[in-house]
């Protein structure tokens, strides 16, 4: 990935970002649910704290890395986060390991490589978002995260950590459902 150059402030991106996706002034971050929705599939979840002090940070980083928020950017965005590290956001972790798994079905290429690329960059899970960030540039913050770096090819390392990354995303959605299932079939 070597995205354009791009010298509005983050607070202006995002701005256009949430402008161009539909999304109220402050992004939905006040919003009591979350609606999803492609074609026919509606769903709506509790937009909770954790979810809320997760997304603030996710938003920047579909600014920055240019992922889109179809379900392919979804699922790359996802694999990046996770391959950068969320640290102490569980919320993000949950959310992004379930897109990552996900997209591992219909676009594992670019699941892939979004992981590669998070492995050489990092992200602003940690960073303070405040007016002093939000007032850098997309270009500033690319360099920084190291985003406008060529690609690397991947490493053992690197497909270690995508095949552990996999498993835990499969444990997240499948323990579930197992137990569903379970439960359904003792009560039928």
């Amino acid at each position: 990935m070597n995205p354009t150059e791009d010298p509005r402030t983050l607070r202006e991106a995002r701005a256009e970002f949430f402008e161009a996706q539909g999304y109220a002034l402050d992004g939905g971050y006040s919003d009591r649910w979350v609606k999803l929705s492609s074609g026919r599939l509606k769903l709506a979840f509790p937009n909770t704290q954790a979810r809320i002090r997760a997304v603030r940070y996710h938003d920047l980083h579909h600014v920055v890395t240019e992922y889109g928020t179809n379900w392919k950017g979804e699922s790359e965005i996802g694999a990046w986060e996770v391959a950068t590290g969320c640290r102490d956001f569980m919320a993000a972790w949950y959310l992004n390991l379930f897109a990552m798994w996900f997209g591992l079905f219909f676009a594992p290429r670019a699941v892939w490589r979004a992981f590669v690329l998070g492995r050489r960059t990092i992200n602003f899970y940690g960073d303070t978002i405040d007016d002093a960030l939000l007032a850098r540039t997309v270009t500033e913050e690319r360099s920084r995260m190291g985003l406008d770096r060529e690609e690397a090819p991947a490493t053992v390392r690197d497909t270690i950590a995508f095949v552990v990354a996999v498993a835990a995303g499969s444990a997240l959605v499948l323990l579930p459902l197992a137990m569903i299932v379970a439960i359904f079939s003792l009560w039928i």
